[in-house]
């Protein structure tokens, strides 16, 4: 699999340089990242969660980071175990360019391998989860350097909820009609008012 993207960051490139190498900053902007901790010299212990289509499974890996030109570019080495889940491995080249006083232009070209239940369902799954982690990645990774994170998280929170709430409503009517048992009419008109709850959202 590879992947090559570029994005605008809206601040300065050795700021951005610098919030790349956060591991703060990195354990938030990473989805399903529950912790990143030293392991030696420009190298880290990572421990995330993830679902590459039907597989989802908890990870546990290594990444280092290695021909670094800072604030230029970096090469990440990676590779990680997910139990009977399979396993991935391979490197990311990050180049950073700057794109006026205060943007930075920051490109990536992404290589890995995966391995076990992950190889199985197939490339087009695993390239696909691949790029939604990218860009929510990125996502979160402007948020946090224009300072919006707060908000950013709150409208991604609020549609969670709405997007469960969405989920739920067919089992909830359905249910609502069988506990009714003879009372069609009332389930129906519970199904209706769910209908349109969830529209006005």
């Amino acid at each position: 699999m590879e992947l090559t993207e570029t994005h605008t960051l809206p601040v300065a490139q050795q700021q951005t340089w610098d919030a790349l190498n956060d591991t703060e900053i990195l354990r938030a902007c990473i989805p399903g990242c529950e912790s990143i901790d030293p392991d030696g010299e420009n190298a880290y212990l990572v421990a995330l969660s993830a679902a590459v289509g039907p597989v989802k499974a908890r990870f546990k890996g290594r990444m280092q980071l290695t021909d670094i030109d800072a604030p230029n570019t970096y090469t990440i080495v990676f590779e990680g175990q997910g139990g009977a889940a399979g396993f991935a491995k391979g490197n990311a080249q990050v180049t950073l360019e700057a794109d006026g006083d205060a943007a930075t232009k920051l490109s990536y070209t992404a290589n890995a391998q995966v391995g076990g239940k992950l190889a199985q369902i197939g490339s087009r799954l695993v390239d696909g989860a691949a790029r939604k982690i990218a860009g929510e990645f990125f996502r979160r990774f402007g948020a946090q350097l224009s300072g919006d994170s707060g908000d950013n998280d709150a409208e991604a929170a609020a549609q969670g909820d709405a997007s469960a709430a969405a989920e739920a409503a067919p089992a909830q009517a359905e249910s609502n009609g069988t506990a009714d048992g003879e009372s069609g009419g009332e389930a129906k008109k519970g199904k209706k008012s769910w209908t349109a709850w969830i529209s006005k959202s």
